[in-house]
């Protein structure tokens, strides 16, 4: 789903939707693998719903896991949206590494946190 692109990101095509939730939000089984599979040391206990941090557009946006969204979609709210036309689109979605995206945290720059 996300491949290396850089220091500090991956990238990745989502469908992205727009939706009346109040954070934005991805299919939880999905955020979960993604969790696991490129924020997770290995070591000991970790959070695995703990938000993931991307970057649309020129805004950083914490990321949950919802039941309700559909697989490979990143749902945000309208009011977030840049460029909203009421359609699903398919677009390139940056996921900050592990380290960038605790970076982001500390300063509290991602919306939806």
């Amino acid at each position: 789903m996300f491949e290396q692109f850089s220091g500090g990101y991956y990238l990745g095509r989502l469908y992205v939707e727009p939706y009346d939730g109040e954070r934005p939000a991805m299919h939880d089984g999905q955020h979960e693998h993604v969790n696991r599979q490129l924020y997770a040391t290995g070591e000991g206990i970790e959070r695995l719903d703990a938000p993931l941090v991307m970057k649309l557009g020129r805004r950083h946006l914490a990321v949950h896991g919802e039941a309700g969204v559909p697989e490979r979609t990143l749902a945000v709210p309208y009011d977030l949206l840049e460029d909203e036309n009421g359609l699903p689109d398919l677009r390139e979605v940056l996921l900050a590494k592990a380290d960038r995206a605790a970076q982001l945290m500390d300063l509290g720059t991602p919306v939806g946190i």
